[in-house]
């Protein structure tokens, strides 16, 4: 198959596109504000020195998320790393929380351990400028079609299955991907179950569970303390209440890029859950019916990404708050309570809306702090 509509470039057209972008002006002005420091010839000249992907990461797109986590975060942990092979290629599969940031701290992480980086998966409603399309594909982004009617929605998923396939079996090469389309924006993950029928599309026979370990899935939790983008999130509830029809828009995909960037993150922990290939055969070996299979693999990835969470006191301040229980309150003390409702308060006080509902916004923000814990206590029930 020909997968040069949503492939990321090769080594191959690395410096091609870096002299393209090195004249797009409004490239050059985003790459001037991550470099403050340098002038603009001279990132020019040291864009146009890369001939390859890895040398482009390490040397150009590593620091500057150095400074985001030493500006934006109070630190980034990965852990997991002993239950993977790094020299067999994975799909990771995650919740998500944030549109640049999930997979660009993962990858940062990676980089750390000496890991070679993951291709990733990006929606193309996110390539606002014809330059981002550019800039991601480089990164080692592919493409995933959105907004497309249901003929070309199966065939781009053709494509896009047989692509991972490709990538994991003849590349050799690890993907991060989304569990679900877009971020989950009250923080409630679970895997859409079309996601694994996306996988299975590149099937050859109908034997769901036999293909799908060819994808070697590694569930991967990602944790941050707080969310940025947390009262956009709140402000588009409020929308969808009051307007059933809203969308947003390409320029709400932006700022939600850039605050995501730019924001303060707190804590951030990404975990490896490991490679589920060993379940899913007893989940063959439980249920030959092909709609069990997808229902209770995706059962399976939401129990490893629930039970490996972070829990920060947000959280547990979120969800004593949200029940009018006590149940954590021994674990956080009297500041901390205090610090989070101020916080609160100040992200509502960003959202500008005409109606403003601040009880309804306050409610949505407190669901998506108590949401990772709540799903976090099932798992403990279910073992």
């Amino acid at each position: 198959m020909n997968f040069d509509d949503i492939r990321c470039y090769t080594n191959e057209e690395v410096h091609e596109v870096l002299e393209k972008l090195t004249k797009e002006k409004s490239f050059m002005k985003v790459v001037s504000t991550a470099y403050p420091l340098l002038p603009k010839e001279i990132i020019k000249e040291r864009l146009l020195q890369y001939n390859n992907q890895q040398e482009f990461q390490k040397d150009f797109i590593f620091p500057f998320l150095q400074y985001l986590e030493e500006n934006t975060t109070k630190g980034i942990e990965l852990f997991g790393l002993e239950k993977i092979n790094v020299s067999k290629a994975y799909l990771y599969l995650s919740n998500h929380r944030d549109i640049v940031m999930d997979s660009s701290f993962f990858c940062k992480k990676l980089l750390e351990n000496s890991i070679d980086t993951v291709e990733i998966a990006i929606g193309d409603n996110l390539l606002i400028y014809p330059w981002i399309e550019d800039f991601v594909k480089l990164n080692k982004s592919f493409i995933v079609k959105r907004g497309l009617n249901t003929r070309q929605t199966l065939e781009s998923s053709k494509l896009l299955s047989a692509y991972l396939l490709h990538t994991i079996c003849e590349k050799n090469q690890s993907i991060w991907m989304a569990q679900r389309e877009g971020r989950a924006k009250d923080s409630d993950d679970y895997t859409q179950e079309s996601v694994l029928k996306m996988l299975n599309l590149s099937a050859k026979d109908n034997n769901f569970i036999q293909h799908i370990l060819q994808f070697n899935i590694c569930p991967l939790s990602i944790s941050y303390e707080y969310d940025p983008c947390d009262y956009l999130k709140a402000k588009e509830f409020q929308l969808k209440r009051d307007f059933p029809d809203y969308k947003k828009s390409p320029t709400d995909d932006l700022e939600n890029m850039v605050i995501g960037i730019m924001g303060y993150k707190g804590k951030v922990v990404f975990r490896i859950t490991g490679c589920i290939n060993d379940e899913l055969k007893k989940i063959e070996q439980k249920t030959s019916n092909r709609h069990e299979q997808i229902s209770q693999t995706a059962q399976l990835i939401d129990l490893k990404i629930h039970a490996n969470y972070e829990i920060y006191s947000v959280n547990k301040i979120a969800f004593d708050t949200l029940t009018g229980e006590n149940r954590f309150a021994h674990e956080y003390s009297n500041m901390e309570r205090i610090d989070f409702e101020q916080y609160l308060m100040k992200q509502i006080d960003k959202i500008q809306l005409e109606n403003k509902d601040e009880k309804f916004l306050r409610q949505k923000l407190l669901e998506m702090y108590a949401n990772p814990l709540i799903n976090h206590l099932k798992t403990l029930q279910h073992s």
